[in-house]
């Protein structure tokens, strides 16, 4: 695991997993609507913002809501995020862009919006759970040992782009050179050596494992399942989760993070609408 580029993918180092099985595809807006509507279920992003939690927030702007990219009309400095993201009431899965967006064409796509713990309750309800983080990057590697990304070392094999990433200046100007200016629907790209699609770029995945940018330096060296708890030097009072993989917003010149060996994380009740997941699911003994 690990990849020396990243500090907090460091140092790389070898685990052993026992086998499992693990989605082909990330959970697309067509299965999401089986679990909720068998359920009744609700995400995070459809949910009242909680008072408690944002005392400075008048109680008429505390509705529901989630994360939208919003292309700045030209260059900005890449340390302002805040420059391409916006809160949008009414946004959630259902409503990608907000609420005049439909799932229109869109059921294969990669659901979106998705916290982790809504990831949590369709796993369950599927019977299912989410990876391991080091289960997660043993898939996405698909037996290449150490190779930069999931189809090997060089990023356009034939000049072909083998990831939904974004082309271009980010974030003002995405050339689409891979087909897909967003979520592009799963299994557009060729999948890994292990049958696996999308295990770079599209959505981030959400995985089990509590963050925290040093677990790599005492993790176990069989099977690891993650620190017992999280700290993130970026802000501190707000534990976070792994995320995997990048998204169709990976940028070399911005987040190279869509290498198997790149880390994401996020707060377990935070969405956006570049974040889903898969499932997967251990092998009976």
């Amino acid at each position: 695991m690990g990849d020396n580029d990243f500090p907090d993918a460091q140092p790389e180092h070898l685990v052993g997993i026992d086998g499992f099985w693990l989605d082909k595809y990330e959970v697309t807006n067509a299965e999401f609507k089986k679990f909720v509507d068998a359920t009744g279920y609700q995400t995070v992003a459809e949910l009242p913002l909680d008072p408690k939690e944002f005392p400075t927030v008048p109680p008429e702007d505390l509705k529901p809501g989630s994360i939208v990219f919003t292309k700045p009309p030209g260059p900005v400095p890449l340390e302002e995020h805040l420059a391409w993201w916006r809160y949008v009431p009414g946004a959630n899965w259902r409503h990608p862009e907000g609420p005049d967006s439909t799932l229109e064409g869109r059921d294969q796509h990669p659901a979106v919006h998705i916290a982790w713990n809504d990831a949590m309750a369709y796993a369950k309800w599927a019977g299912k759970r989410l990876p391991t983080e080091a289960e997660w990057e043993l898939a996405a590697r698909g037996g290449l040992d150490r190779q930069d990304y999931c189809w090997g070392n060089t990023l356009q094999p034939s000049g072909v782009w083998e990831s939904n990433i974004w082309q271009g200046q980010f974030p003002s100007e995405n050339t689409s050179g891979d087909g897909y200016a967003a979520t592009a629907p799963v299994g557009k790209f060729k999948p890994n050596v292990y049958g696996l699609f999308d295990m770079s770029g599209n959505v981030w995945e959400w995985c089990s494992d509590w963050f925290r940018p040093d677990y790599y330096t005492y993790s176990a060296a069989k099977n690891p399942i993650g620190p017992t708890d999280s700290f993130d030097p970026a802000e501190p009072g707000i534990p976070k989760r792994v995320q995997r993989g990048g998204s169709y917003m990976c940028s070399d010149l911005y987040c190279r993070r869509y290498r198997p060996g790149g880390r994401g994380k996020g707060e377990p009740n935070s969405a956006a609408g570049h974040i889903g997941f898969r499932c997967a699911k251990s092998v009976e003994k």
